[in-house]
């Protein structure tokens, strides 16, 4: 193991997921999503080489347990100095488990002079288990399609990725008091859901592949956003047991995207178990028009609303090249 630099800092970008493609199963894949990375929402997280090891900001559990596994596999030596200093909100449906743990992965493989190696760490680190978008848009950003997993897979295999873009926008709606399904409760919705009908799944395959993707390319916002809209009705409607009997995790993001889609949001939906809710406009200036009336109405109090941009590249490392000041 050569040396690598005293400290890595390591930026992620938030994701949103826009669906599952077959939870149906039958041909041997599972799952298979497609979703984006945006901006506004970010994780960030500096590992120094230190004199003691010690953790600075939130999510310190979840930090500890990632660098004791990450140290076991990868056999490094010497403490560890760890400041996060971005993160996005923990189970909003928005990555924030797998942003972590790969920016994590990233920075002590930078710090120890290895290659890296996203989609074997994201295994390891029990990441990605239905889901292969966030081990994708670490590495790429943009829009992207994965497979699903087979029995055998370790993680999602990525069959599309496409540039989100430039002038279209994404109106985020977040709602600070709920949280989505994870962690136990996740496991168990999806050990007891019946699996989706064939018929389904392959009309959320036909979305995705004859009108989302096509439309994507060609920047027709109007048809990737009816194509998304469907597709989320759809498993909005096979998830709501898990929901409380409704399509939106939240009531209050499913009432202010009523509204915004009232107004001319296109594409609304929820993203992974949300309670963030989502929706697209065609420019900043319709975007921004969007949010102060959502902003102005009493249904939306509470909530936080906010304008975001598709990114269309990966996470950034830095490397320092100077000692890092830390246990002085």
């Amino acid at each position: 193991m050569r040396a690598g630099p005293y400290s890595v800092t390591v930026t992620v970008p938030a994701r949103i997921h826009l669906g599952f493609l077959d939870l149906n199963g039958e041909l041997g894949r599972r799952f298979g999503s497609i979703g984006l990375a945006i901006t506004g929402l970010r994780t960030r997280v500096t590992v120094s080489r230190a004199r003691r090891a010690q953790i600075v900001g939130p999510e310190q559990e979840r930090i500890r347990r990632y660098v004791e596994r990450l140290q076991a596999f990868l056999e490094f030596d010497g403490p560890l100095s760890i400041r996060l200093d971005e993160a996005v909100p923990p189970h909003a449906g928005l990555g924030s488990g797998t942003q972590l743990a790969l920016a994590l992965a990233a920075a002590v493989r930078e710090l120890n002079g290895l290659p890296l190696d996203t989609r074997g760490d994201a295994y390891r680190l029990g990441r990605g288990r239905r889901s292969g978008i966030g081990i994708a848009l670490f590495d790429s950003g943009g829009v992207v399609v994965d497979g699903g997993r087979a029995a055998e897979s370790r993680a999602a295999p990525v069959v599309s990725r496409i540039p989100f873009p430039e002038n279209w926008r994404i109106l985020l709606v977040l709602d600070p008091a709920r949280s989505g399904v994870h962690g136990e409760d996740e496991s168990a919705a999806f050990a007891r859901l019946s699996p989706l009908p064939g018929e389904q799944a392959g009309r959320i395959c036909r979305l995705v592949l004859m009108q989302a993707l096509p439309a994507l390319v060609e920047a027709d916002l109007p048809a990737f956003a009816a194509a998304i809209k469907e597709m989320q009705q759809l498993l909005g409607a096979h998830f709501a047991p898990w929901q409380g009997g409704h399509a939106f995790m939240s009531r209050d993001v499913e009432a202010a995207l009523a509204l915004l889609e009232g107004e001319g949001a296109l594409g609304i939906g929820q993203s992974s178990w949300g309670p963030t809710g989502f929706a697209f406009a065609p420019s900043q200036a319709e975007a921004e028009r969007l949010v102060a009336f959502a902003r102005r109405h009493p249904r939306c109090r509470g909530l936080d609303i906010r304008i975001c941009q598709g990114l269309n590249r990966g996470a950034q490392i830095a490397a320092g090249t100077v000692a890092a000041v830390t246990n002085l």
